[in-house]
């Protein structure tokens, strides 16, 4: 790749990378916040959910939007709105402002993430090129959380707003840098339905979709978010995920009959897109979980800092580094398939690892696990990035993303509240408070959900071994004979890196154009 496209490639990794390090050091700073303004626990445990619920909530509709209404404006205007709430939420006075800051910059990261990953996408050339793109992206993302909780113990010595006024400069950096690197892009047209009635995508614009897609994705997270309560209060649990189920049915009733829908089903019918997606939710989902509980073990049984654990959680970061260095090879030389495989038989060994954790382990003891879950995340997480952009049309590439996203956000979210219902209900009955041994034991009960999560998916990641990329549904929306060959065929990743394949016409897409 060229001066130019390596700088569009860190504009675009850059935002992952903000939205990585920033809640991460929300995380690290939270008690502090909690003791400053004197939140209770609900509110303080609100501050970190409401980024998830606004995050999961509109991921989908902001894949889409990216679709029909301009990957570079979307990515442009949120960004814009994630430095300003963020910046809103370092002048917080009372709970409920930090609250609705979270919130909004959850939404505002919705729709920007998909939209960087669906230029990454339509911007550079399927095959080797593409890969290493998206791999580098998926490095970057938990490079980004990893150095989220060091810098975050950092600046919270100096004071918590900063957690929050600290991602405003650099996201004035990507945004100043983003307008001169990201060209104007027209919007994609789809196929005209006939030839004497042209319509552009943004003309019946799917409202009803919109909404339900919305307010179910919005009222399943906070289901998700609730099982962290266990049975304490499971009808309220119950009704929201009810409520959820039916809006949902309701979303797909619309999705069938509308002229213009903001979902084509049939992208659902892509096997590797669906795997892909599945595969996302369930490593991401142990990945955090796993953190979540490490974190619990070396604050509350063994009195680390928020600094020292911090520190010692720097090595899962390592992916950043073998992401796009081992992980491209690796690809080229296996398929992504076989690559996502023995990512999930990493994550189950590190995971395993450390079942039998004692009262007394010493770092050198943990390490093992802390380095395999690393290099696990980096030969898992890019490879389900290709996966589940592949065999997708390029004006389905936002929609692609999006899905991948909210994926991977339900999946954080089930993972730590499952293993915090499961801490809790092993905890129950016994004075796990007082009583260090039944901490621990309750711990090591806990840690059983992401060994089980990183199997499961190690069992649906085999499915893909040796299966082909399959072109898209007689369904799905084919481009016109003179459309141009990246918005016609499918992409091929990973066969096109090691076959000779045509190269697509630039001139069909502006930025590509002024990459290369």
């Amino acid at each position: 790749m060229g001066t130019r496209a390596w700088a569009l490639l860190l504009v675009l990794c850059g935002t992952i990378f903000l939205e990585g390090i920033d809640v991460a050091m929300l995380a690290v700073a939270i008690p502090s916040i909690r003791s400053d303004l004197g939140l209770p626990t609900d509110t303080a445990a609100w501050v970190m959910s409401a980024y998830v619920l606004g995050y999961a909530g509109f991921t989908l509709l902001g894949g889409r939007a990216a679709d029909l209404l301009g990957r570079r404006r979307m990515f442009l205007t949120w960004l814009t709105v994630f430095l300003a709430f963020s910046g809103l939420g370092g002048f917080a006075t009372e709970g409920w402002m930090l609250i609705v800051a979270r919130f909004v910059t959850g939404v505002s990261a919705a729709f920007m993430t998909p939209a960087a990953l669906s230029l990454i996408t339509t911007s550079y050339e399927e095959g080797e090129q593409r890969n290493k793109a998206l791999l580098v992206f998926a490095g970057t993302a938990a490079g980004g959380f990893s150095l989220g909780l060091v810098i975050g113990g950092l600046l919270t010595q100096l004071g918590w707003r900063w957690v929050f006024f600290a991602p405003v400069l650099l996201a004035g950096a990507l945004l100043v840098a983003a307008v001169r690197l990201i060209p104007a892009m027209p919007l994609i047209k789809e196929p005209e339905k006939s030839p004497v009635h042209p319509r552009r995508r943004t003309e019946g614009f799917d409202i009803l979709g919109a909404t339900t897609a919305a307010a179910a994705m919005l009222l399943a997270a906070y289901a998700v978010i609730r099982l962290e309560h266990g049975l304490d209060g499971w009808q309220l649990t119950a009704g929201a995920a009810l409520a959820a189920t039916t809006l949902l049915v309701v979303f797909v009733a619309v999705e069938r009959r509308t002229p213009t829908p903001l979902v084509r089903l049939g992208i659902l019918r892509t096997g590797s897109v669906v795997r892909a997606d599945l595969g996302a939710l369930l490593f991401v989902g142990a990945f955090f979980g796993f953190q979540f509980v490490l974190t619990l073990y070396l604050q509350e049984l063994r009195g680390w800092s928020s600094l020292q654990t911090a520190i010692a959680l720097v090595v899962l970061g390592c992916d950043a580094i073998l992401a796009p260095t081992l992980t491209p090879r690796l690809v080229t030389r296996f398929g992504h398939a076989k690559v996502i495989l023995g990512g999930f038989v990493l994550a189950v060994v590190a995971y395993g690892l450390f079942l039998p954790v004692g009262m007394d382990w010493s770092y050198a003891a943990m390490f093992p696990t802390l380095i395999i879950a690393g290099t696990a995340f980096a030969l898992a997480y890019g490879p389900l990035t290709i996966a589940a952009t592949d065999g997708v049309a390029e004006s389905e590439q936002g929609l692609a993303s999006g899905l991948l996203h909210t994926f991977t956000q339900f999946g954080s979210a089930i993972g730590i509240s499952a293993v915090t219902a499961v801490y809790g209900l092993a905890s129950s009955g016994a004075s796990a408070g007082s009583d260090p041994d039944a901490t621990l034991s309750a711990f090591r009960v806990a840690l059983i959900v992401p060994v089980a999560m990183v199997t499961l998916g190690a069992l649906l990641s085999s499915f893909g071994i040796g299966s082909r990329t399959k072109p898209p549904s007689a369904g799905a929306p084919s481009a016109p004979t003179t459309a141009a060959p990246t918005a016609a065929a499918p992409t091929t990743a990973v066969a096109a890196a090691t076959t000779t394949t045509a190269i697509p016409d630039t001139s069909a897409n502006p930025t590509r154009q002024a990459l290369s």
